[in-house]
């Protein structure tokens, strides 16, 4: 089969996917803005969590490093853990990523992704999905063989200027699209889901924190995103409070010289759990639905920079309450009903509040795959089931990125991912459709 691979998206992982599938030879039509999520839906000013061993996009070859690009760019090295990677910077070194690795890319949206040849395909897809449940090796073979010429014709895929064209291989990279998160509670004071001019918002939605200059913000959440917002907020000139679910919720990290010495490195700091998450995800997938889903909620959670304590303490109000019970907006205005400590329900009021929730994977949000793909696709809680390589249960059909979290593990939340992602990948792909 002579087609070539889509990938959709154009986010560190996509981009690092489809540098190693061109490295092996697979013509491959990548679909995308470059860096679109980092650059319209993070705050201005931002400084990445991640040290900077930690935030290089996995290439097939030496030379494309973030080091690298810093030495292209000739801006100063980002080398040691206690160097900061504005998010700028790491913009930038995609984009020249996606120029030195991925010229071709097509900067256009995928509109839909159908099956291309019709019900025999889905057979195989539902005898691959069973193999699935009972033998991950049985499967991979399952897949290999619904991949060659088994009746099997690929995918037909839209794009946003009109063009239809055949795919023999699809993987889905496109990062946090479509996954914000709006807890329910929250949902009474923005009936029309969060909108950054109505009463709620997303953090994804505020890229642009200096028109809350002389109002009174409230920050939902106790995370990175949470806490650099509301840091960021102040420094803008808002009046800003954290409302935080638990008690000491608000934490922050500690500095690279205060780790411990005595336990192994990892991207995320010393810790023989991150370590192992970090390196050998492969075994992941075997463990129970409910402790994959808790791990991926848990590990790396709710916790700041050590660098962002400065910013933050002093310049921002934390309420810690139990529970956030309801929501509403009165004259246009935000008010949060809340539980506290003591079980009684207060009301906190502001100009806006900002939900920085995270993100939930749900298959209904990618909305370009056609109806019959999402309803054959084997899910966990909303969320993709892959086996080795990432595919999913529909052969020819990959899942990389936060897509691939609940089945490899919390490391493929964050950009160093792609080092165990996308050569595993681009490996599986090229043997499954030769």
């Amino acid at each position: 089969m002579n087609h070539p691979v889509a990938v959709i998206g154009a986010g560190p992982f996509g981009l690092s996917t489809a540098a190693h599938l061109r490295a092996r030879g697979v013509p491959v039509r990548v679909f995308g803005e470059p860096m679109v999520s980092w650059r319209d839906h993070m705050p201005e000013g931002m400084i990445l969590k991640s040290t900077p061993a930690a935030s290089s996009i996995d290439a097939p070859q030496a030379g494309h490093t973030l080091l690298d690009y810093c030495d292209a760019a000739g801006i100063p090295r980002l080398v040691t853990d206690e160097d900061i990677i504005p998010i700028e910077t790491f913009i930038a070194y995609g984009e020249w990523f996606q120029q030195k690795l991925v010229p071709e890319l097509e900067r256009v949206r995928v509109v839909s992704v159908d099956r291309k040849g019709g019900r025999g395909a889905s057979s195989a897809s539902s005898a691959s999905s069973a193999s699935s449940a009972s033998s991950a090796s049985s499967a991979s073979s399952a897949s290999s063989a619904s991949g060659g010429s088994g009746g099997f014709e690929g995918f037909e895929l839209k794009l946003d200027s009109g063009e239809l064209f055949t795919a023999r291989a699809v993987v889905v990279a496109t990062g946090l699209s479509g996954f914000a998160h709006l807890p329910p509670e929250l949902a009474g004071a923005a009936a029309d889901g969060p909108t950054p001019t109505g009463p709620v918002s997303h953090s994804s939605q505020n890229h642009d924190l200096t028109r809350f200059s002389g109002k009174e913000l409230i920050v939902v959440g106790a995370g990175q995103s949470a806490l650099e917002t509301a840091a960021l907020a102040a420094e803008a000139g808002a009046q800003v409070r954290v409302v935080s679910r638990g008690k000491g919720a608000v934490a922050f990290g500690a500095a690279p010289w205060q780790q411990p010495k005595l336990r192994p490195e990892s991207p995320f700091g010393r810790a023989w759990s991150l370590w192992a998450l970090s390196y050998y995800p492969q075994p992941y997938r075997y463990l129970p639905a409910q402790a994959r889903h808790y791990l991926v909620r848990r590990v790396l959670g709710p916790l700041g920079a050590w660098w962002l304590r400065d910013r933050f303490e002093g310049k921002v109000t934390v309420r810690e309450i139990d529970r956030i019970v309801g929501a509403g907006a009165p004259e246009g205005s935000p008010v949060l009903s809340v539980r506290t400590h003591g079980g009684r329900v207060e009301e906190l009021s502001a100009d806006h509040v900002i939900a920085a929730t995270g993100y939930r994977v749900d298959l209904a949000a990618m909305d370009f795959l056609g109806h019959e793909l999402r309803t054959e696709l084997a899910v966990s809680r909303g969320t993709p089931k892959l086996g080795a390589g990432y595919r999913s249960s529909v052969p020819g059909l990959y899942f990389t990125g936060l897509p691939a979290a609940a089945s490899y593990g919390p490391v493929m939340r964050f950009v160093c991912g792609t080092e165990f992602a996308s050569p595993r990948l681009a490996k599986h792909l090229v043997a499954a459709h030769r």
